[in-house]
């Protein structure tokens, strides 16, 4: 074969690896055609839409991103207080997010001022949605100490706009979580163009923005107002189905990527993890459970040259000792201090060791039950779903429909406001024959329910059980009861029977971290306490956080070489 020959093989033999690679690069790289089944995705005439071009979750408002990983939860070193409570368990948490600082003093405000504007409290519709949502700011009295400077100015005066909310009870933490849920999503649909303009600055009880609504029925949203939910700038980009006159893209749904999940208090686990901040530290002791405190080392002072000798966090010092001698060796304040007055954790967030300890979701109970999960592990799921009309569609709150709950200690909340979407408990349509839940509330399982309790197999009582049924015999409560006269005057009823064993039930949470008032004792992550969830301290806040969907780590979405 000559030369010439030769050149012409090898020519061609390029040309079709060059085709080859070509079209493979064709068929798996295309985000807009199918791979189940060829067709177009996001095709003008109609079809399947999805957003192809999604990369990743954005950080949301006010939060950071925590990576996920294993570590040792609960103390490994002495306990102290005897409480038995904190068992070393291994755990793995998935990647989520959380708020860099504790919920403060200014961003509650606007929480309130929006439910202001929005649920005047002189309509008597709607008086009781602010009462219920205010802070109480009686939780800084003390019988026989001066405080009414707190008392008077703390929730509401520009000095203290940067400080952490306090008097603000479990309930309160999670209806602002889900107002702020509402909020962030508004905002985001706005500036891509599917809500008008500052929508939220004009809403009223009857007319606003509700993001599970809004999902599941967009046209409900803003009481069916077109001018908001289909703005100009949305109109534009609207295509139309030229066979079926259907429009496309006209509302923004989950596929879409616009919406995030749910703001929401963390977990137990979650917020040990971030507060132990173990990003950086890959030592075996540290992977076993040995890290003392959200900074490196064991004591609770600066070791660097610079800063040698402050302290690293805002608490109680010793008895009659808030902050240290004036000037000198201080911490920096006696009661709360300003959010970012310390050095962060390696995770980048602030004040997870002092300054005011913090609500997270979990139901206290003396034991993390390690043997049935080991991952995300939360004790509290009570789950709902979408109440249904009889024509088919989600039923949406209206003004006459809100429903109150009275509290323990005699203060009323509202439970659902105009707009929402009404949820009710899941019944047999979801549980039957299944194996991984198979009932509503869960609060209970494997502790303290009825098959749990150590007198399960004896005949239990059914007015006992029915009296105190959150928890059975096993904790036995106190059963404080309030309820209305025919006249509408409250009745307040104290359980002074002298047979109550406990004071855990499910209405109870667990709050971590130590506080200015706490010893440096509580400020070890791993310590645990437990508080009624509807009662306020001057010593709890909270902070937020928000799942993480997609891949574990940043970036994780894109392809390995």
């Amino acid at each position: 074969m000559d030369m010439k020959n030769i050149l012409s093989l090898r020519i061609l033999l390029a040309l079709m690896i060059s085709l080859t690679i070509v079209g493979c690069k064709r068929s798996s790289s295309s985000k807009n055609s199918s791979r189940a089944t060829g067709w177009n995705i996001n095709d003008k005439n109609g079809g399947f839409q999805y957003n192809t071009k999604f990369q990743e979750q954005e950080t949301a408002p006010g939060l950071v991103f925590i990576e996920g990983g294993t570590f040792t939860m609960g103390k490994v070193q002495d306990d102290v207080m005897h409480d038995w409570n904190n068992t070393p368990n291994q755990q793995h948490v998935q990647s989520f997010y959380m708020d860099e600082t504790e919920v403060t003093n200014m961003m509650y405000l606007e929480y309130l001022d929006w439910l202001k504007r929005t649920y005047p409290p002189d309509d008597p519709n709607f008086k009781l949605i602010y009462q219920g949502a205010l802070p109480d700011t009686l939780v800084w009295r003390n019988r026989l100490g001066y405080a009414e400077m707190m008392t008077e100015n703390y929730l509401r005066h520009p000095g203290y706009a940067e400080y952490p909310v306090v008097g603000v009870s479990w309930i309160q933490a999670v209806e602002f979580a889900n107002w702020r849920t509402d909020r962030v999503a508004e905002i985001e649909l706005q500036n891509a163009g599917y809500l008008e303009r500052d929508t939220h600055l004009s809403a009223t009880a009857e007319s606003n923005f509700n993001t599970d609504t809004y999902i599941n029925a967009p046209t409900k949203t803003f009481a069916g107002n077109d001018s908001i939910i289909k703005p100009e700038k949305s109109r534009k980009r609207v295509q139309v189905n030229a066979a079926t006159g259907d429009t496309i893209n006209q509302f923004a749904r989950r596929e879409s990527g616009l919406i995030s999940p749910k703001y929401r208090l963390p977990s137990e686990v979650e917020w040990e993890y971030a507060a132990l901040g173990l990003s950086e530290l890959r030592s075996y002791n540290v992977y076993r459970g040995r890290k003392k405190y959200p900074w490196d080392g064991q004591y609770t002072r600066s070791g660097k040259r610079k800063s040698r000798g402050d302290q690293l966090a805002n608490f109680k010092q010793g008895k009659g000792d808030y902050g240290g001698i004036a000037g000198w060796s201080d911490d920096g304040a006696d009661i709360t201090n300003q959010v970012m007055s310390y050095e962060p954790n390696d995770f980048g967030l602030y004040d997870m060791a002092g300054n005011v300890a913090e609500w997270v979701a979990d139901v206290y109970r003396p034991i993390v039950d390690d043997e049935f999960s080991d991952f995300n592990y939360y004790r509290g799921n009570v789950y709902t779903k979408n109440a249904i009309n009889d024509d088919g569609t989600v039923k949406i709150v209206t003004t006459d429909e809100i429903v109150y709950d009275t509290l323990s200690n005699g203060k009323i909340v509202a439970r659902n406001l105009p707009g929402e979407i009404l949820k009710v408990s899941v019944d047999e349509n979801e549980t039957y024959l299944r194996t991984n839940f198979d009932t509503s509330d869960n609060r209970n399982y494997r502790d303290g329910d009825k098959r749990s309790s150590r007198q399960y197999g004896d005949s239990f009582d059914e007015d006992e059980e029915n009296e105190n049924s959150s928890t059975r015999k096993m904790y036995n409560s106190p059963n404080h009861n309030i309820k209305k006269d025919s006249t509408g005057v409250m009745i307040k009823e104290y359980d002074q029977s002298n047979d109550r064993t406990s004071l855990i039930n499910d209405e109870v949470r667990v709050y971590k971290g130590g506080s200015w008032k706490d010893r440096a004792y509580w400020i070890d992550p791993a310590q645990r306490r437990y508080f009624p969830q509807d009662m306020a301290t001057d010593y709890i806040g909270f902070r937020c956080a928000m799942s993480r969907v997609g891949s574990k780590s940043k970036g994780g979405n894109k392809k390995r070489n």
